[in-house]
């Protein structure tokens, strides 16, 4: 009787713990399970930047010879994600939200410039490069911007690329005053990112007392000495603001820094049009040298 007792006790332990591991391994199961699920959907989750390209066109570093690099203009830009071409050089990076724009050196540059570059040029009607903007008529330019990477020359200094740009441009009756074979003016505004930090040029007369028609050629404007800020964005996140009234011309940087150019160059730069440039204009030339940048926001109001 006792034995009996015996055994019925053993089968009721077993019993108890069978059961016991059995709960334990499904609990076991279900969370693993739940972890899964949970980590693929953070996989999944995709960020996608919120920038309307509609007034944009860009230029890429691809194409046949100097001068001879690839453009996309509304609406086909609207399509970029999905362009085998520009892929390479302009692409989403979902896990930034950001477009990211890629350059290296080339033999497909645009004129007037040995550089390559993967870069937006504002078009205020789409597909149309003649229509443009004036200082009288003003512009604001605000973008969220990051530079992730950049190859560094044979001192160890990173190389240099231009972020952003107010280029001039001439009208046909002003190109043709002066019998030139193009509409290109020089560029009043160079933001460069430049180890680190960010550095900003813009353009002065040679000659102040140049005339109306002497002052449209190139040659009458050169380099001013630049205006670096004080603050490192390294490779984070910042933020710029490029503001141009009749005669006026001021830069900030994340709201706390300010570049305010008000001179009688600014006034005189009056009888150009412009238009904004943004992404990765970059400066070097030497082999393996490259850079990437990303916008995640970018607006432009007149």
């Amino acid at each position: 009787m006792l034995n009996n007792r015996r055994e019925i006790l053993v089968c009721i332990v077993i019993l108890f713990l069978s059961v016991n591991a059995i709960s334990q391994n499904q609990r076991s199961s279900v969370t693993e399970s739940d972890l899964k699920m949970k980590k693929s959907r953070k996989k999944k989750k995709v960020k996608l930047p919120n920038i309307d390209l509609s007034n944009w066109k860009v230029t890429i570093p691809e194409g046949k010879g100097k001068g001879g690099a690839i453009s996309v203009e509304p609406p086909a830009i609207l399509d970029y994600a999905k362009n085998e071409t520009l892929k390479p050089y302009m692409y989403n990076d979902s896990t930034k939200g950001a477009i990211t724009f890629y350059a290296y050196p080339t033999s497909a540059t645009t004129a007037n410039t040995k550089y390559s570059r993967s870069e937006l040029r504002e078009q205020l009607v789409p597909g149309d490069d003649n229509f443009n903007w004036t200082f009288k008529q003003g512009g604001t330019l605000k973008a969220k911007l990051s530079v992730d990477d950049v190859s560094r020359d044979k001192s160890g200094k990173y190389h240099k690329v231009i972020i952003l740009q107010i280029h001039g441009r001439l009208t046909n009756e002003q190109r043709d005053l002066i019998d030139q074979k193009d509409n290109n003016a020089p560029p009043v505004l160079k933001i460069y990112w430049q180890n680190g930090k960010i550095r900003v040029k813009t353009k002065k007369l040679k000659n102040t007392e140049v005339n109306s028609i002497g002052i449209l050629h190139e040659e009458a404007w050169t380099d001013d000495e630049g205006f670096n800020f004080e603050q490192e964005v390294g490779f984070r996140k910042f933020q710029i603001e490029i503001k141009v009234t009749d005669g006026k011309l001021v830069v900030s940087l994340n709201k706390t820094e300010f570049a305010i150019y008000d001179d009688f160059n600014m006034k005189r730069w009056g009888i150009f049009e412009n238009y904004f440039k943004a992404g990765n204009y970059f400066q070097s030339r030497d082999e393996g040298s490259f850079a990437k940048v990303s916008f995640y926001e970018l607006e432009v109001e007149h």
